[in-house]
């Protein structure tokens, strides 16, 4: 087995000797006239690369609404209770603030929210227009038959979420989909 590595490594050495023989050879040949213009060509200036397109640089400052007045926790929202004002563009990227009026708008206070301060998007939530332990109507409507009656809901939801009550009448207790409007609309498969 050495004796095999020996010569393959031999025939290795043998054979990068004789390219590079054959380059030297080839060099030879060349012509002092293919050597001078070879030479030019690389002297030459290259052609200036097209300016990269530019990206606008970020605002400085953004435009954050805040409230305008203290708002106290459980009160709704309402556009005159805001103000915009402008802070340093980080404020927006580092906190979860609210960056517009819409996310605010209708919306309830969980804590108390400040005069002059941005509003984070965690001091806030839906409105629930179905509060738990206070009455609401409880409506049953399928083609042209319609009942109503009179529900205590169990917990408080926004309006479109599932919510469980007991009636009032009969001490049942039945589920819903709570409605803009206070109510609550039963559905029976």
């Amino acid at each position: 087995m050495f004796r095999l590595i020996t010569g393959a490594l031999a025939v290795l050495a043998l054979s990068c000797a004789l390219a590079q023989a054959q380059s030297r050879a080839a060099l030879a040949e060349r012509t002092i006239a293919d050597t001078v213009a070879a030479a030019e060509q690389a002297a030459e200036p290259a052609a200036e690369p097209a300016p990269a397109p530019v990206a606008p640089a970020p605002p400085a400052a953004i435009s954050l609404p805040v409230a305008a007045v203290t708002i106290a926790p459980g009160e709704a929202i309402s556009a005159a209770m805001l103000e915009e004002r402008s802070f340093p563009t980080a404020m927006a990227s580092q906190h979860r603030v609210a960056v517009s009026p819409s996310q605010l708008v209708g919306k309830i206070a969980r804590r108390t929210l400040l005069a002059g301060n941005v509003i984070p998007v965690a001091a806030v939530r839906e409105a629930q227009p179905v509060t738990r332990g206070i009455a609401t109507e409880i409506r049953f409507e399928k083609g042209g038959l319609s009942i109503t009656a009179i529900g205590v809901p169990l917990e408080s939801a926004a309006a479109g979420a599932m919510v469980r009550l007991k009636n009032a009448d009969s001490g049942k207790f039945v589920s819903g989909v709570a409605q803009a409007d206070g109510s609550v609309r039963i559905s029976v498969p």
